[in-house]
């Protein structure tokens, strides 16, 4: 059973980077982004590396606030 939730983690994965790139608004992209960085980290903590997955949440946090912020700067 964990096999087939991990296959699903890692298509699902897949699919929300597509639907990243496809994006045409840049917010909604960030938001999709946060979700694909939720999906990898649930993929991490499944391959047991909690340390890694921490690593992801503390980077993926610092990014998607950077994207925000330069969002709201360009859009002024």
């Amino acid at each position: 059973m964990p096999g087939i939730i991990h296959e699903v983690l890692l298509i699902a994965l897949i699919l929300s980077s597509v639907a990243v790139i496809e994006e045409k608004r840049l917010v909604s992209a960030v938001i999709k982004y946060a979700l694909m960085g939720l999906i990898f980290i649930v993929v991490l903590l499944q391959l047991r590396a909690p340390d890694v997955a921490l690593s992801a949440i503390v980077v993926g946090a610092i990014v998607i606030g950077v994207f925000l912020y330069t969002i709201k700067e360009v859009e002024k």
